[in-house]
């Protein structure tokens, strides 16, 4: 672990001598980003936190006023790596291609960069919003929700059908991502398949179907899995535009 440290306590870049600049929001949330990458949320604390921007641990109250809302920064910091322009937002006119199912495949393979980038985050993006009221979320959290809406509505729902496909579209995601970072190579070096995966310790009266499936298991390809899952999601979102 002293490694993983090592490289958090370098993710701030070292004042020069004199008078030091104020910590700013962004500076706070990447080294805590950083910390949860390294070590797991359990290991960020406000004097962690204080140590790898090399600053008293109190200057950081005035960005966040506990632990609660300084998760609350750390999920709304990454949720924002989910939300790219699209194409042709670029040219400023706020226009959509129509491809929709190509822009669902967009978000849903971002969205899946991002955890694979930030494993240990996942919980906390799944999880953090349920701390409250929708309305009360932080708001960087609800942009996802406000995109996939908008995009659904464009498709040709209704108000409320979009509403329904976007919890259905990412529910999807979601739940796709947590299988995906279950799919861990036990053993690497270990030729067999059952071995690799630790499938041996299953006992083979209880789970015979989970073992006879090892060597499916270890030549798992997320990426592909999530697109041929993506097909059957939007071929039914299809069916509901047909009704």
């Amino acid at each position: 672990m002293t490694s993983d440290s090592g490289r958090v306590r370098r993710a701030v870049t070292p004042q020069p001598p004199g008078r030091r600049t104020g910590l700013t929001r962004e500076q706070i949330l990447t080294a805590a980003v950083a910390i949860i990458d390294a070590d797991g949320v359990e290991a960020l604390t406000m004097r962690r936190l204080g140590q790898a921007l090399d600053r008293d641990p109190m200057a950081i109250y005035r960005h966040a006023a506990d632990k609660d809302a300084l998760l609350d920064g750390v999920v709304e910091h990454v949720a924002a790596e989910l939300i790219t322009p699209h194409e042709s937002d670029k040219n400023g006119n706020g226009d959509r291609d129509g491809d929709w199912e190509a822009q669902l495949r967009r978000i849903a393979h971002t969205f899946r960069r991002v955890a694979l980038a930030h494993p240990r985050v996942v919980p906390l993006l799944l999880t953090r919003p349920l701390s409250g009221p929708l309305a009360l979320r932080p708001l960087g959290t609800l942009q996802l929700l406000e995109e996939l809406i908008e995009l659904f509505t464009a498709a040709g729902f209704d108000q409320t059908g979009a509403l329904h496909a976007a919890r259905l579209f990412s529910g999807f995601f979601y739940g796709h991502v947590l299988h995906e970072l279950q799919e861990q190579i036990q053993n690497p070096d270990e030729t067999d398949d059952l071995l690799r995966l630790g499938l041996h310790r299953l006992p083979i009266t209880q789970f015979p179907r989970l073992r006879s499936l090892a060597t499916t298991l270890a030549a798992y390809d997320g990426a592909a899995e999530l697109d041929e899952g993506l097909t059957i999601v939007l071929a039914g979102l299809h069916s509901q535009l047909r009704t």
